[in-house]
């Protein structure tokens, strides 16, 4: 029988909590969704309002991993539901609105992903992101180096810059905009992520091809696109070990950096690196260091 438990109101049924989804770790299903109750506080108010994209990964990392955007079969009735024009027709998606959700969508097994723009506004963008993603034997601390220089690049045109892990291999760059469509932001996103190749060409590629990648960081703008999503702050990802993409304040992004200039091998570097037990301990330390992307009067103005 399907265990039945009540949250905040709504009945949820829940599944296979003993199960170890990362066995590097023995993290099991029960810790996910106690991982997602614990931060949903900090973590709903950047779902909210946005349609949630999932990667699966049911059976672990190292089991089948696929991407949805539709509703789920068997969604229940009370989670919220919007239609979304893509490409290829409209479809229907999930909006997490609410802790009830969260946990229903935490019994997925999924990664959340939302895309720069809120359910009122379609493809207008109220966030601009860079996706950092280093190619070996480039690691984390060569993009901490990128993600400053591009900090001093975004506050020379007034916007403010947010940094968290990707909970993968990279770093993420947030800013809060306003008032310009998502192909005004991709394109004001491109020509930094030009300008920042031009300013370090030995560490910044901004295209996406392999053969360019070797030691260097791939500087992806292209995340802005209105049909994009990125990871959003506080999931879980479906890598060996239960890591988060994590909000990291400006002194460990300098730090992380002073440390690969010191020690640049490969496989040194664990720096940034966050899973779900560190997470709280860090809330309770920083509160969302996120917050400001919340709040539009703190947002910035593309030149």
């Amino acid at each position: 029988m399907t265990p039945i438990t009540v949250v905040a109101g709504r009945r949820l049924s829940v599944s296979n909590l003993g199960k170890v989804l990362y066995p590097a770790t023995g993290f099991t299903k029960g810790e996910v969704l106690h991982y997602y109750a614990v931060v949903a506080e900090a973590l709903l108010p950047h779902l909210r309002d946005r349609p949630v994209s999932f990667l699966r990964y049911p059976d672990g990392p190292e089991g089948q991993v696929f991407f949805t955007k539709n509703v789920p079969p068997g969604t229940p009735g009370w989670v919220t539901t919007a239609e979304v024009s893509r490409s290829e027709g409209p479809s229907r998606m999930v909006v997490v609105d609410e802790l009830a959700a969260l946990m229903w969508a935490a019994n997925l097994v999924t990664e959340f992903h939302t895309p720069q723009w809120v359910m009122a506004a379609p493809g207008i963008a109220d966030r601009i992101v860079f996706d950092l993603d280093p190619g070996a034997p480039a690691t984390v601390t060569e993009c901490c180096e990128v993600a400053l220089w591009l900090r001093e690049r975004l506050a020379r045109d007034g916007i403010a810059a947010y940094a968290k892990t990707s909970g993968a291999k990279g770093l993420h760059l947030l800013a809060g905009v306003r008032a310009a469509t998502s192909a005004e932001v991709s394109g004001y996103a491109k020509q930094l992520a030009l300008e920042a190749e031009r300013a370090l060409p030995e560490l910044v590629v901004h295209r996406m091809a392999r053969n360019l990648r070797p030691g260097k960081v791939f500087v992806d703008w292209s995340q802005n696109a209105a049909s994009k999503t990125t990871a959003t702050p506080y999931t879980l990802r479906a890598r060996p070990e239960p890591t988060v993409s994590t909000p990291v304040t400006w002194q460990e992004v300098e730090q992380c950096a002073a440390l690969g200039q010191d020690d640049p091998g490969p496989d040194d570097p664990g720096h940034l690196v966050f899973r779900a037990d560190d997470v709280p301990g860090r809330l309770h330390t920083h509160g969302d260091l996120l917050a400001p992307l919340l709040d539009p009067k703190k947002a910035g103005s593309l030149p």
